[in-house]
């Protein structure tokens, strides 16, 4: 098979070089000739362990190419993804012009039956939209040539892709016709070898089936969210209470963990977008209003943590950070909690040393030289006030303490993500402050 990949993003690229691991013939293409350039070189536009190396060795074998011609890799392609952004607007609905714009250039060059499948995360509606620029683009040429729309979103978590892609959970699409059907699937032979089932449906379900996904999960991270901060008021142990509920197999344990709120690409952007799309609808979904408001409000609770601490007076404390990017293994600034963060401790007139792994030459992008950024974590903490531990990175999990101690003024730490034992950090001395346990939290007499 032959197939096409419009957008060289976080999806786009993940997409194109898996399927060509399995041994399709994949073109990758977009209009930022410095990018394609740069694949070309082997150089990758996003952070994704794994994917460099994969990248490397399908484009030697010929199977992966990248191109900025729509025109030439459109012809002959038995499927035509679409992979391009869909940022949200001020009111957060999803802007479309990017896939709408793709799905003209596609109307534009096609010459064979293809499979015209929505990759990016687009609103109930958007197949049919699709499908009409396309009809448009063909008819202005005066061209009669046969094709289909699908759907088919994505599920891929930044760190793991690769193998959220090689081995799915499940594989969803919507189709409008048998022979839209059969292409998919065998488009996705490869990967039902292994037993990992493919789901078909109609297109308004599958394009819904991808907002709702995230909206469940980030209505989790917030729910638990939620629960931690009434934990810290009445003397409960999140932790404890997490286990407690997270044993119960329909509840499970994933995605309870308390933190300081979801960020990232994705379920920031689509459940705003589900909203707005309800609205549009004449429905309000409340329990999603809710779930964004908790984690707008959770993105401040640290920082509310470390001014409580320091007596309101923030002005020439110095702070550690640890973690940048929204989560581990990427460095996507998008909607991190670091930001809000360090934005409110600069606003108090404090400083800020920052170090993550591998998010700082993109934080350098939105940051630029607001803070000082540390060569390795512990040259971020000498003569600082105090640590915060933002993202849980595996190397900060296990620190030298000692070190630790010894190189901060203060031995206080503010951990957001909780990947510290409480009773061994005050039996070693340090103040310690985390999400849904009070600070002077002590456990109950044995008996």
């Amino acid at each position: 098979m032959k197939i096409a990949v419009v957008g060289t993003g976080y999806v786009g690229l993940v997409t194109g070089t898996c399927f060509a691991e399995v041994g399709i013939d994949v073109t990758c293409i977009d209009i930022d000739q410095k990018k394609i350039d740069n694949l070309h070189n082997g150089i990758l536009p996003i952070y994704e362990p794994g994917l460099e190396e994969m990248v490397a060795r399908n484009v030697k074998s010929g199977r992966l190419n990248f191109s900025t011609s729509l025109a030439e890799s459109i012809k002959g392609a038995d499927v035509a993804f679409i992979a391009v952004g869909t940022p949200p607007g001020e009111d957060g609905s999803a802007d479309l012009k990017y896939v709408l714009a793709v799905a003209r250039g596609i109307g534009e060059n096609m010459d064979n039956y293809t499979v015209v499948v929505t990759k990016s995360t687009v609103p109930v509606g958007t197949a049919a939209k699709v499908r009409f620029e396309i009809e448009q683009a063909l008819a202005k040429r005066g061209a009669s040539v046969e094709f289909d729309v699908a759907s088919n979103p994505e599920f891929l978590k930044e760190g793991a892709a690769i193998d959220d892609f090689l081995k799915p959970d499940r594989i969803v699409v919507g189709v409008s016709s048998e022979r839209a059907e059969e292409v998919m699937r065998r488009l996705y032979k490869p990967f039902l070898l292994n037993g990992h089932p493919i789901i078909f449906m109609d297109i308004p379900s599958a394009e819904m089936t991808k907002y709702a996904a995230n909206s469940m999960l980030a209505t989790k991270i917030s729910f638990m969210n939620d629960i931690a901060n009434l934990c810290e008021i009445m003397g409960a142990d999140v932790n404890k209470v997490r286990q407690g509920i997270g044993s119960d197999a329909r509840i499970g344990h994933k995605f309870i963990y308390p933190g300081i709120g979801y960020g990232g690409s994705c379920f920031p952007k689509d459940v705003k977008a589900l909203i707005k799309t309800a609205s549009e609808n004449g429905y309000q979904m409340q329990v999603l209003q809710a779930v964004e408001g908790v984690n707008e409000a959770q993105k401040e609770v640290l920082f509310n943590k470390v001014k409580k601490h320091f007596g309101n007076d923030l002005k020439g404390k110095k702070f550690a950070i640890w973690g940048l990017s929204f989560k581990p293994k990427t460095d996507d600034m998008r909607e991190a909690p670091s930001l809000v963060i360090i934005e409110k401790l600069l606003a108090e007139g404090a400083t800020v040393s920052a170090y993550d792994p591998v998010a700082i030459p993109e934080a350098k992008h939105t940051l630029g030289d607001t803070i000082t950024y540390a060569k390795d974590q512990f040259e971020a903490l000498v003569d600082a006030d105090a640590l915060l531990v933002v993202t849980e990175w595996p190397e900060f999990r296990s620190p030298s303490f000692e070190v630790v101690g010894r190189l901060l003024k203060q031995k206080v730490i503010f951990d957001g993500r909780n990947i510290y034992d409480p009773s061994e950090m005050k039996e070693i001395g340090f103040t310690y402050h985390c999400i849904g346990i009070k600070a002077d939290h002590k456990e109950p007499a044995a008996y």
